[in-house]
């Protein structure tokens, strides 16, 4: 991932309804949460929860799947992994030793 998508895939982290829905999805591991399940369980109307899950989608953090007549939400665990690697993987590269 470059840049610009590690920033988007932050900034749609950092709406607090988002989050909630993404750390819910997350929990739910490899196999996802239904929509229906999701919407219960955070009480969000459907057309908001649509909505964020728009955004999650579009910022590869989340993929739907369709299994009959549900829809399901999966997090994206490599995007989620790539983006924690950007924020970890220059740690302290600046940083001045105490013999230098």
């Amino acid at each position: 991932m470059n840049t610009e998508s590690i920033a988007k895939a932050l900034k749609e982290l950092g709406h607090p309804t988002r989050l909630s829905i993404y750390r819910s999805v997350v929990r739910a591991g490899y196999s996802g949460i239904a929509v229906g399940g999701l919407q219960e369980k955070l009480a969000i109307p459907g057309s908001t929860l649509s909505h964020h899950i728009s955004s999650l989608v579009s910022a590869g953090l989340l993929s739907q799947r369709r299994e009959g007549r549900t829809l399901y939400c999966v997090a994206e665990f490599e995007c989620l992994q790539t983006v924690i690697s950007f924020l970890q993987d220059e740690c302290c590269a600046d940083e001045q030793t105490a013999n230098n």
